[in-house]
């Protein structure tokens, strides 16, 4: 029977909603495997949860994950922002915002994936993030929009704030939509907006936050205020100062680009939160995406990342551009389908539409409808497609043998024509399939041969420009 794909971009299952991920690898009885801790988004209508849970992989396959069920409660009857998890000797401690994230206690466990209990009230405050340094001494970020960002040492007691260490505004913060204050530290160059993880990399102490670009980044088809960034900076000591970094990872999908350079988004942008984390000898960054009509169903993604020191001291951190094997620029990495499958998503599985990384055209809001059932073969599909939508994934791997017929699965049945286009929405047509309004299933022949990695797009042609359909998953045959 015909397997559907796990692990792709979202990587946990299509049902789950962890975002905000801070990735850690941890060594436990003897296995080494990466844990992801972050909110839970199951309110529905508000951000996050009252729980959180930890998923893990082992760190020779990213793609094959576990959830190790519910980590933490909440002790206060409140919805649980961003945690934080390190390890300090044989302890875990788990940095848990309790009150959306006013109320930050911490709370420890011998398993990486707790549960973690006797949580202690700290004076730290929003989206904690902490590095262990390798002398062992422990460092606490923090911070938002509407307040300063924050770093101070702490005690031994890994809750309290060593005297004479706290350090304010190490980074220049961003506007704040609900509270426009200007309180003298606005800034358009690091545009501190949330979400601090501190990480300690080839020697440099490299604050991770989530930016804010208050000005256009029309080559990403930035053209109004936007917080969709995951971005760093980097320092030779845990307080600073930060010199200027980059920007990691956009969630705003595939940048499609005009003869000008300036770029358009095909994927709905959102908040961004997460870390970067070395994972057996390679790089990742780990963030989050958006699905449904608002920013309460997000998912964790993942994309593989270089890292580089160059000779100017400067470190590099994303997509890195090297000229004569120096490192001279960075800049986001690409948002794609196959996510830890760095080979391509193997394109003969059944595949959801869930897993698309391009959704553009649509005369009304097409996006990724979100599901919450917990079944090992779900299909989350693209709702709301029109007349001209291209919904597209990056990328499929098609072996060495090419396919003979692709088969879409709509949930409805519609009269509808999908072309099936490869390495680009508007590249070389492999297929036409045809819904007569009585079907939810077709298959077509393919009419040219694939072979290896491409990016696959689904274009939608409809007579009827009012018309919508919902794109539920498909495959490729031999």
């Amino acid at each position: 029977m015909k397997k559907f794909i796990k692990g792709a971009n979202p990587y946990m299952p299509l049902w789950e909603h962890v975002p905000d991920g801070e990735p850690r690898v941890f060594e436990h009885d003897n296995k080494k495997r990466v844990y992801v801790y972050g909110s839970h988004d199951i309110e529905k209508d508000k951000y996050c949860g009252r729980n959180y849970v930890v998923w893990s992989a082992p760190v020779e396959d990213l793609t094959d994950w576990t959830c190790h069920g519910v980590a933490y409660e909440t002790h206060y009857d409140s919805v649980l922002y961003a945690p934080d998890v390190v390890k300090r000797g044989d302890t875990y401690y788990m940095y848990a915002t309790e009150h959306c994230g006013s109320l930050v206690v911490v709370a420890s466990s011998k398993t990486p994936w707790g549960p973690f209990e006797n949580p202690v009230e700290t004076k730290l405050g929003f989206d904690p993030g902490i590095l262990v340094d390798d002398d062992d001494r422990v460092y606490a970020y923090w911070g938002g929009c509407a307040a300063p960002c924050y770093i101070a040492e702490l005690e031994d007691d890994m809750a309290t704030i060593k005297e004479g260490t706290l350090v304010e505004n190490p980074l220049g913060h961003s506007t704040c939509p609900w509270n426009p204050v200007d309180d003298g530290h606005i800034s358009l160059i690091d545009g501190f907006f949330e979400a601090s993880s501190p990480r300690k990399v080839m020697g440099k102490y490299v604050y991770i936050y989530s930016k804010r670009y208050e000005k256009p980044v029309p080559e990403l088809g930035v053209y109004t205020e936007n917080n969709g960034f995951l971005s760093y900076r980097f320092s030779d000591s845990p307080f600073g100062p930060f010199h200027d970094g980059g920007d990691i990872s956009f969630n705003g999908g595939e940048i499609l680009h005009d003869s000008e350079g300036k770029g358009t988004m095909t994927y709905q942008w959102g908040n961004n939160h997460g870390s970067i984390m070395e994972v057996n000898g390679k790089w990742y960054v780990f963030y989050h995406r958006q699905t449904g009509v608002n920013e309460y169903s997000r998912q964790a993604m993942l994309e593989p990342i270089e890292v580089a020191m160059g000779t100017d001291g400067n470190l590099y951190i994303g997509d890195v551009k090297f000229i004569g094997g120096e490192p001279v620029s960075t800049k986001p990495v690409e948002m794609t389908s196959q996510g830890p499958h760095i080979n391509g998503i193997d394109a003969f599985s059944w595949i959801s539409s869930g897993y698309a990384c391009h959704i553009f055209g649509s005369k009304k809001h097409a996006y990724v409808r979100p599901s919450y059932e917990q079944i090992d073969d779900l299909s989350t599909p693209v709702v709301g497609i029109t007349d001209g939508t291209t919904v597209g994934f990056r990328y499929l791997q098609f072996g060495a043998n090419s396919p003979k017929t692709v088969t879409v699965i709509l949930e409805e049945a519609k009269k509808v024509k999908v072309k099936v286009r490869i390495d680009s929405y508007q590249g070389r047509e492999i297929a036409e399939l045809s819904f007569d309004g009585d079907v939810t299933k077709a298959t077509a022949k393919i009419t040219t041969g694939v072979i290896g990695k491409h990016a696959v797009y689904f274009e939608f042609i409809s007579d009827d420009p009012e018309e919508t359909c919902i794109f539920d998953r498909f495959t490729f045959d031999e």
